[in-house]
């Protein structure tokens, strides 16, 4: 539960002054600090970048009364409701999250691995 609020928040507050994909290095970095199992990395990684996106997304149609929104997947999707980017923005930010998330466990995985496998070398 904690990894999952910590790269929300991280996530939200990073995003006002980085790029987008600011979303991957947190969710690396909080995954190999804290995950356990890659299945949990990558689902606290991808929840967590989900959830802001969504919001996101949500006040951005909201804000516009829907009609930015309604272009966007008008020119993405070709359709005229603005439901499904409002279902794909989450998506695609939640599987970066998610696969950084991963990343962030495995890479920490293999450290340990190494790290143990040098200790009994010596």
């Amino acid at each position: 539960m904690l990894p999952f609020i910590v790269i929300a928040l991280l996530s939200a507050v990073l995003q006002f002054f980085l790029p987008w994909w600011s979303i991957a290095a947190v969710a690396f970095g909080v995954c190999f600090w804290r995950s356990q199992t890659g299945w949990r990395a990558f689902g606290n990684g991808f929840l967590g970048v989900a959830v802001i996106w969504f919001f996101y997304a949500l006040v951005i149609h909201l804000q516009t009364d829907g009609i930015l929104t309604a272009r966007m997947a008008g020119l993405l999707l070709k359709t005229r409701s603005s439901i499904p980017l409002l279902l794909l923005a989450p998506l695609v930010g939640g599987l970066v999250g998610g696969f950084a998330g991963l990343a962030g466990q495995q890479v920490r995985t293999v450290l340990a691995a190494n790290r143990s496998s040098t200790l009994k070398r010596v």
